[in-house]
């Protein structure tokens, strides 16, 4: 007999929440397994069962939006840093991209608003941010197969060998990356591919090959591209525009 699970994490597995979505969903009693509504949290429940959320909870999660903001050079990710601003200050009405559609901004959308993945301060490019627990499992969680483009304009001298370690061979802090692809794009720029997103991985990659980076963009996260988004504004995610 298979051993049992949190319902919790088994309804973030299957892709139906996040963890702390499903422990509110459970706690309103909005959750039912094979037929009986679930209201205890920390319930183990066998693997194999079936889970059907409450229409309300349905409703709740096709309200949360996902926004994606051309950061620039000096915002932080996520937490605030001295003298320097989160991005999601950059998310009100003024900085919208009228020509990208999407709903109006609304101070609703700044709840429970969060970066799913980081870009460094000094880098610039697509960042997602979003309410959707969903979302932010399917870009940053352990077993996400999305992958990130990023071009990277880089001073030195790389040898074909050292291409080929930047594809594969390289390792951080005592563990081997994931294999990259990694490719020139003209004489001083290379393409990065990734399915990883280790702190300043791609600077820290060139630092090893003898490679200092002095511009990064991310143009791409799985099949959303940054396109003419202008620098410094954010536009929703389309319907049916999926990563």
């Amino acid at each position: 007999m298979a051993e049992r699970i949190r319902l919790s994490k088994l309804m973030s597995e299957r892709g139906l929440c996040s963890r702390r979505e499903a422990d509110a969903f459970i706690e309103r009693g909005l959750v039912r397994v094979d037929g009986e509504r679930i209201g205890e949290l920390g319930t183990r429940v066998d693997p194999g069962c079936k889970i059907e959320l409450d229409p309300s909870a349905r409703r709740q999660q096709q309200t949360r939006v996902t926004l994606l903001l051309h950061k620039p050079v000096g915002y932080v990710s996520g937490q605030p840093e001295p003298g320097h601003a989160p991005a999601v200050t950059l998310i009100r009405a003024d900085t919208q991209w009228r020509e990208g559609g999407g709903p109006p901004f609304s101070p609703a959308m700044l709840k429970g608003l969060a970066p799913a993945g980081r870009l460094d301060i000094d880098s610039t490019g697509l960042l997602v941010l979003t309410q959707d627990g969903r979302v932010a499992r399917q870009l940053i969680g352990e077993d996400s197969r999305i992958d990130k483009e990023y071009l990277v304009r880089v001073r030195g001298q790389l040898s074909e060998h050292g291409l080929r370690l930047l594809n594969h061979g390289l390792e951080l802090d005592g563990r081997k990356l994931r294999p990259a692809q990694v490719t020139w794009q003209n004489t001083d720029q290379l393409k990065f591919i990734l399915r990883e997103g280790r702190k300043r991985q791609i600077r820290r990659m060139c630092e090893l090959v003898g490679l200092k980076v002095v511009g990064l963009k991310r143009v791409r996260i799985g099949r959303v591209r940054l396109g003419d988004l202008p620098l410094g504004l954010w536009r929703a995610l389309q319907p049916g525009e999926e990563f």
